[in-house]
């Protein structure tokens, strides 16, 4: 087994695997105590009682989608070498940050040089992703290892052709449960928050992109791994664009340093929400039925050429409302439905992208994470319990993004006015003062 596998990992190794290597550090991947079991994978705790298996042996059930854990296994790891070959600039990417931009790269450069926990809060198709080509250049520059995570397979998807693109002469693996390249040692690693558990004391400098999103947001065991993949005196950076309570906390606590954003990369606003009040909204939905402003707004969609996202809050209303919209509109319009589970979600977000489809009928998945130029968005029962505030404001979020269209239309269709649809429109609004206020003092 070539030991390079090792760098930096902390993974269950069979016999066979184990001959011709030296040093390896080994640790029991359970600890059983009189208090419970826990996991040196991803630091939970399991009473005695829940994890034991019916052969007296113990089990984490906390990380069980990376593989099973049991009493009797070994982690095996290597420390991490920093064996990288000398670049003098990594970074290949021709483009140009706009000064906003360019101030929160700096920012982050200076965090970077001096370790610790950082969050980059800027507005949906702020341009994060750019903001970070100079901070991660000069890691790799200095011989260090990056990685970028998302809890989404779809961000990872998008995120590392950018960066192949972006550092095309450095080595770099895109890793989820559903990527067919074996695992190698790179300087560069893009990946899902999940494979984090895998690793250990392994990157200088690991970004959590859309650290707000689901599942990463409330699993102790993933925020565990994201520190535990970290070389000590290294840097963790959170990217958002609708931080959560807890790091807003901590931002308060001075415990996180903060750059923020509240400007797009193209210097325009996010677009506005349209709330839309319609009676029995949700029962007609069941039914498969579109209310006459709806369709309205469907119609004139369609003569203005525009590609459009509609989101629902629950699967089973996808197949109705995509009927409804497939029966309105022209044959020749095509369209498809897309969930977390469709195993063909990938191919389908690609088919959008290369505009096969005018459409997508959609569930929370596509919130955050996928662009697509030049969209409208309509989200339809959107005071649904199954919207949180940062679901709706990621969404909404969805439009605008193209410097040719850098606004778009964004209909929020409701039976009630909830809390939840008052936060998300508040928020917006809040985030645009900040926008004007930043143009009006330069």
């Amino acid at each position: 087994m070539d030991a390079s596998i090792l760098y930096g990992r902390q993974i269950v190794l069979g016999e066979k695997d184990l001959e011709g290597l030296n040093n390896l550090q080994v640790k029991p991947a359970l600890v059983v105590s009189k208090r419970g079991v826990i996991c040196q994978r991803c630091g939970q705790t399991t009473s005695l009682k829940l994890a034991r298996l019916p052969t007296g042996k113990y089990y984490c059930p906390n990380c069980l989608l990376l593989g099973r854990l049991t009493s009797a296994d070994r982690l095996y790891n290597l420390p991490e070498p920093h064996l990288f070959e000398y670049q003098k600039n990594s970074l290949t990417w021709q483009g140009q940050l706009s000064k906003y931009q360019e101030k929160c790269s700096a920012q982050l450069q200076t965090v970077v040089k001096h370790g610790g926990k950082h969050l980059l809060w800027a507005v949906t198709g702020a341009g994060k992703t750019e903001m970070l080509f100079e901070t991660i250049n000069w890691v790799l520059q200095t011989g260090k290892r990056v990685g970028l995570a998302s809890p989404r397979v779809d961000v990872c998807n998008e995120l590392f052709p950018r960066l192949q693109a972006a550092f095309a002469k450095t080595p770099m693996i895109l890793l989820h449960g559903h990527a067919k390249e074996p695992y190698r040692y790179t300087q560069l690693v893009v990946a899902t928050t999940h494979q984090l558990l895998r690793f250990y004391q392994a990157f200088d400098l690991l970004i959590i992109d859309e650290v707000d999103a689901f599942p990463f947001v409330d699993d102790q065991g993933l925020h565990y791994a994201a520190n535990n993949a970290l070389i000590p005196g290294g840097t963790l950076v959170y990217l958002t664009a609708t931080p959560s309570r807890e790091l807003l906390a901590a931002v308060k606590k001075k415990e996180l340093s903060v750059s923020y954003l509240p400007l797009r990369f193209h210097g325009y606003l996010l677009p506005t929400i349209n709330l839309v009040a319609v009676a029995k909204l949700r029962s007609q939905l069941d039914e498969g039925i579109l209310n006459s402003k709806i369709k309205k707004i469907l119609l004139r969609w369609q003569e203005e050429g525009y590609q459009f996202l509609v989101f629902v809050p629950r699967i089973a209303l996808l197949k109705p409302v995509y009927q409804a919209i497939a029966n309105l509109l022209k044959p020749e319009l095509k369209g498809q439905t897309v969930y977390a589970n469709d195993g063909q979600r990938i191919e389908k977000v690609a088919k959008m992208r290369a505009q096969e489809y005018r459409y997508l009928v959609t569930t929370t998945i596509l919130e955050r994470g996928v662009t697509f130029p030049g969209i409208n968005i309509m989200v339809l029962a959107a005071d649904d319990s199954n919207f949180s505030t940062a679901a709706l404001v990621q969404i909404a979020g969805r439009a605008g993004r193209n410097k040719a269209r850098p606004t778009g239309d964004v209909y929020f269709f409701c039976q009630d006015y909830t809390r939840t649809v008052k936060a998300a429109c508040k928020q917006i609004k809040f985030l645009n003062r900040k926008g004007k206020k930043l143009k009006k003092d330069e």
